[in-house]
Parts: structure tokens; sequence; C-alpha cells
């Protein structure tokens, strides 16, 4: 077993069963999941460290807890329509396609977009699907969504993805509050189309920026707390 390999039993064992990672198709989409393939190059030795790692346009990748915990909480079932608000690299959406039927990852950084996309093509994920977009008006050609998942924090819930999101789905996004504090939330939406928010989580996400979030960016990482 190489070192990469060691380190990803690690991680599976240590920072996400541990850690209340219970979902078997979750724990079996991260392994599946090659992180080196997604990170930059003077990275990889680090791909499964819980922490973020730097990709390109200054951004970085989520820590793999928050991808799998944030993956667990939306409840991806096999044959789920998923929307992912900031694709990044293309990470926590292969992970997704891992789990659902068809995902549609949104990312603002053209170039991102296009590298994100690439990587998919190259790795056989071709169940997800990349577009370069505002990720804050959602993707309105492709609703309903069964989960969406905003890998960015924003000031509320941007209306579109909850208009996007279907009856009975979910969506977990995290949300600023008070003193600039970010609380990872999931919300429900029931069969009637009420809408509930339960907190499940202290987080530190860039900025979701868009004509429904922030005007600009800013240099936090996406991680826990």
């Amino acid at each position: 077993m190489d070192g990469l390999a060691r380190d990803k039993e690690v991680m599976l064992a240590r920072h996400l069963r541990a850690r209340g990672v219970e979902d078997e198709r979750v724990l079996a989409a991260m392994a599946a999941v090659p992180r080196e393939e997604f990170v930059a190059e003077h990275a990889r030795r680090y791909a499964y460290a819980d922490r973020p790692l730097p990709i390109e346009e200054g951004q970085t990748i989520s820590q793999p807890y928050i991808v799998a915990f944030m993956a667990q909480s939306a409840r991806v079932e096999q044959g789920d329509r998923v929307l992912e608000i900031g694709a990044g690299s293309g990470y926590g959406a292969a992970v997704l396609g891992k789990l659902a039927a068809r995902v549609d990852t949104v990312e603002r950084h053209s170039r991102l977009a296009e590298q994100a996309a690439e990587r998919m093509s190259r790795l056989g994920y071709n169940n997800v699907h990349v577009h370069s977009a505002d990720g804050t008006w959602g993707l309105p050609e492709g609703a309903p969504f069964d989960a969406i998942v905003v890998t960015a924090a924003g000031p509320s819930v941007p209306p579109p993805l909850l208009e996007q999101l279907a009856p009975g789905g979910r969506l977990v996004m995290p949300v600023e509050g008070s003193y600039g504090h970010q609380q990872l939330l999931l919300v429900r939406k029931d069969v009637d189309g009420r809408v509930t928010e339960t907190p499940l989580l202290g987080v530190a996400f860039v900025p979701l920026v868009g004509e429904h979030g922030h005007p600009g960016g800013g240099n936090r990482d996406r991680s826990a707390e």
C-alpha cells in the first residue's frame, strides 16, 4: 500500500467514521474519488489530510470531513438530481456523482469550470455536468432538484435556490450570522412547499459571490472551525 492509499484509510477511519460520518454510501464515495486528482500538484502529498488545500484561481478545496458531512446531511439518493453551487476543482461534485443519478455544478470562475469539466471527462464522471455562471441564480433549466449543496457562505439562502428545490428536497449551505460567524444549515422543503431550517455545524467558508450573495470575494478557506 503506497503513502496516499494509507492516508486515504486514515481519512476514512479517523477523520470521517470517528467524527460521525456513518452513511456507508457516502464513505464508499469518499473512498472511490481520488482527491489527489483535484488539488494543486505541489499539494498532492497532502491530498487526504483533513484540511483545505489550494487549487487554481486562489481558491481552496474543502477538507474531506466537510465534503462527506455535507453529502450525508443532504441525504442524496441513487436516483436524485443534485445541484452544487461552487464547483471549485470538482472534487465535491465527483463525490456527489457517486451518490446521485445526475449532478449539475455551477462555478463562477470560468477557468475553474473548464478545468473541472476536463477532470470529469478524464476521470469518467459522465453524470456530472459543469456550468460556468452566477451560481446564486441556481440552474433553472435543470430544476427541480432533489438536493442542493452550496460550498460558499452567503447572508441568506438565495431565493432562486429555494424555488428550484423539489418538494421533499434538502439544501445544505453555510449561512452567515452575527459577528461574521457562519452556520451550516440543513434546509428542508416539505411536500406543501413549507421550508424549515436546522443548524448543523459552525464552519468557515469562502463568500458566496453573485447577484443573490456578496458583491466581492475573499480569502477564507472552505473548512470546518
